[in-house]
């Protein structure tokens, strides 16, 4: 059942992108878009010559609920942001700039924080997070999670477990298997992960009174024993983590251009 209906709510984003993406080493794969020196953070590499953070802000731009993006980066970073929102044509008031933290809980929370206020965003209004590094986000698993929390109250993109899932003991030798988990029983989560204002706030004010860090949105959720639905989610959907993932995205893209063009 559809607790209010889209009319009644509003829905905001917040992407986190304060990491430093000491994964991704400077100079590797062959595109000309990996700099040389230190590892430049891997939501301000470029895929097809545009930054990383400026593909997932138009996918969530072009989507037509959303009503404003939080983007939480480093201090030293927020001038440079500003500047690559102006460059591509992104700036109007839909796109704000906060200031991040060490943790990706920090960043979330600061950003919802400062959503709350600048908006007065109501309890029952969608909050979707989503990672500054999953470039290839798409418009109908956007709507899907948004309206996901709308029935649900809170839900994540999730991906279905291909290979065999084994739980193990680590031992000071290795790893010793003690269980083989069905793999219907695993998804492999990714973003967006949201839900309604109010029971986002809830799930982070409890963390930080308890000094709780958690993966990610949902494991807050989770502990607050808010139930989380999961969205199906996509190989495209991936998290630019290792050099070769730029690549991979570059010809995702390619593909969607063919397809596109016949």
């Amino acid at each position: 059942m559809i607790l209010y209906t889209p009319d009644s709510m509003r829905v905001f984003v917040i992407l986190p992108a304060a990491g430093i993406g000491t994964r991704m080493s400077a100079g590797s794969g062959p595109s000309a878009s990996r700099p040389s020196g230190p590892p430049t953070p891997k939501q301000f590499l470029s895929i097809a010559g545009i930054p990383v953070l400026v593909h997932c802000l138009r996918a969530f731009l072009a989507a037509g609920r959303v009503e404003a993006i939080y983007v939480a980066v480093r201090q030293p970073e927020i001038e440079r942001v500003r500047a690559q929102i102006a460059e591509f044509g992104l700036a109007g008031s839909k796109v704000h700039v906060v200031e991040g933290g060490n943790l990706r809980q920090q960043s979330v929370g600061n950003a919802l924080a400062q959503l709350v206020t600048e908006t007065g965003c109501a309890d029952d209004d969608v909050v979707l997070v989503h990672d500054a590094a999953r470039p290839l986000i798409d418009s109908a698993t956007i709507d899907r999670t948004i309206d996901a929390v709308a029935e649900f109250g809170a839900a994540i993109v999730g991906l279905p477990a291909v290979d065999t899932i084994k739980q193990v003991e680590r031992t000071a030798h290795g790893a010793i298997i003690t269980a083989t988990i069905p793999r219907e029983m695993i998804v492999q989560a990714q973003t967006p992960q949201g839900a309604r204002c109010g029971l986002l706030r809830r799930a982070f004010a409890e963390a930080a009174a308890d000094e709780f860090e958690g993966t990610d949105e949902a494991s807050l959720l989770e502990r607050a024993g808010i139930p989380v639905a999961v969205v199906p989610g996509s190989a495209k959907n991936l998290k630019i983590t290792q050099p070769g993932d730029l690549d991979l995205a570059e010809f995702y893209l390619s593909q969607e251009t063919t397809d596109k063009h016949g």
